[in-house]
């Protein structure tokens, strides 16, 4: 999302760096450079103005002028800054002393609420809270049975609502069969509009005054920049929300709501949707998104996702096979399954610091998720034997993968050469894998006294 004014702003910066000593006349035409970048990217207006008047205020300072490395100093200021106007820290949600605690989400219609209500049931439940979700969009076709079918696939139980029932109706008897079979947390899947208009906000006003709501998540479509943050002010005012939560994070958007929603509505970004996928929930930490737009990367939400998908009696199985020379295509795959529930790789890479420089050079490739796909259904492709020795694939077997995967004999080959080229780096690994793993494999004679002393 991200990527045009992390490249405009790494571009600034070079332009700094290049400048032995700055003066106040270079950092002002760098900032004219920043301003001019986050109006591109849909930033509001009064924010950016804000935005540069700080750091203004404390570039030009003789602290910085005449430091030893002014331009790491304007740098610094602007990272500071930019964490600031994301919301310094991670805001969890508020759950404590209400039981069952209530969250109410809001927004307008197409945003993603039904789909984000699934996805925070199960980042709950994974928390090891008793959630219940409560459909109460009796408008929008099949917005009942979605639910239904969400909370089935993350095995949530889904209050059974009708759509000729009034949803005020719905929420206090779903507290009721929340309290009679001990759900700790309510998830309220509200109605939306194609606009904001005074019959919804009456109703979600009405279902506030009905029961006793823990949260009222805002949620937005990060793509639709500025529109986000404008009908997030509105339900602030009329409903006063304690948190927003954005989604379609992974999309192409110049990434304006996301910088300006929390300034504009004093009110934090609890949650980003990154995917399709009901794991694809993250918490917002500003700290880190700050870092991956000046394309410092985010190493701890990177090391986040591989522990949350990483098997630990699996990582040191591995590590077993790799010391005995066993690492088969099968383990090749499930490496990639795993690298493929971490996210995509275009995500993957922009936590990676350094890698934005890398994505300017002259031919570099773009990172694209359907290679592992493809990949994937080749290996599927191969019986267990060929899995198990690559070397008898030959010319025959090549044509006959290629045909059972969809894919080309070319495609084939460079699978089993880049399968062939990993396990000719693990042998050299072997070796500096950690004195303190066990060692596997037949143990070493002992050498006879009296020789090579």
């Amino acid at each position: 999302m991200f990527e045009n004014l992390s490249d405009r702003l790494n571009k600034v910066f070079k332009n700094l760096r290049g400048h032995g000593k700055l003066s106040e006349a270079n950092i002002q035409e760098a900032l004219r450079e920043v301003r001019m970048a986050l109006l591109e990217a849909d930033v509001n207006f009064k924010v950016v103005k804000d935005f540069i008047a700080s750091v203004t205020g404390k570039a030009i300072g003789h602290e910085v002028l005449e430091s030893l490395s002014p331009a790491q100093q304007v740098i610094k200021i602007v990272h500071e800054q930019l964490i600031d106007l994301l919301g310094n820290t991670a805001e969890p949600l508020d759950l404590a002393g209400k039981t069952p605690a209530i969250i109410m989400m809001a927004g307008l219609q197409g945003s993603g609420k039904t789909t984000t209500s699934g996805k925070l049931a199960m980042m709950l439940k994974k928390q090891g809270r008793k959630v219940y979700l409560v459909p109460a969009d009796v408008y929008r076709p099949a917005a009942i049975e979605q639910l239904r079918v969400l909370g089935g696939n993350v095995d949530v139980p889904v209050h059974p609502s009708q759509a000729d029932q009034d949803p005020v109706t719905i929420c206090k008897n779903a507290v009721i069969a929340a309290k009679a079979n001990h759900y700790d947390t309510l998830i309220i899947d509200t109605a939306g509009r194609l606009h904001v208009d005074e019959k919804l906000m009456a109703e979600l006003t009405n279902i506030k005054s009905a029961v006793d709501l823990a949260e009222i998540l805002f949620v937005a479509d990060a793509m639709t920049g500025q529109d986000a943050v404008t009908v997030a002010d509105k339900f602030n005012q009329d409903l006063a929300i304690t948190g927003v939560v954005l989604t379609k994070m992974e999309g192409d958007a110049r990434g304006g709501a996301a910088l300006s929603i929390k300034k504009i509505t004093d009110r934090p970004i609890k949650f980003v949707g990154t995917g399709e996928s009901l794991d694809a929930l993250e918490v917002f930490h500003p700290d880190r998104l700050a870092s991956r737009i000046l394309g410092m990367g985010d190493i701890l939400t990177l090391i986040e996702k591989a522990e949350e998908v990483v098997d630990k009696k699996k990582a040191d199985k591995m590590v077993k096979k790799i010391r005995k020379n066993t690492f088969s295509m099968d383990d090749f795959l499930d490496q990639i399954r795993q690298i493929r529930k971490m996210g995509s790789l275009e995500q993957i890479m922009s936590m990676i610091p350094g890698l934005n420089k890398m994505k300017q050079l002259k031919n570099m490739p773009k990172p694209d998720d359907r290679e592992l796909v493809k990949i994937e259904a080749i290996i599927q492709s191969m019986t267990f034997k060929e899995r198990r020795k690559y070397q008898m694939i030959n010319a025959s077997r090549r044509q006959r993968i290629a045909k059972g995967s969809g894919t080309t004999v070319q495609d084939v080959n460079k699978v089993i050469k880049s399968y062939a080229e990993m396990l000719k780096m693990m042998k050299k690994m072997k070796g500096h894998m950690g004195s303190g793993l066990p060692r596997v494999g037949k143990k070493r004679r002992k050498r006879p006294k009296g020789l090579f002393r």
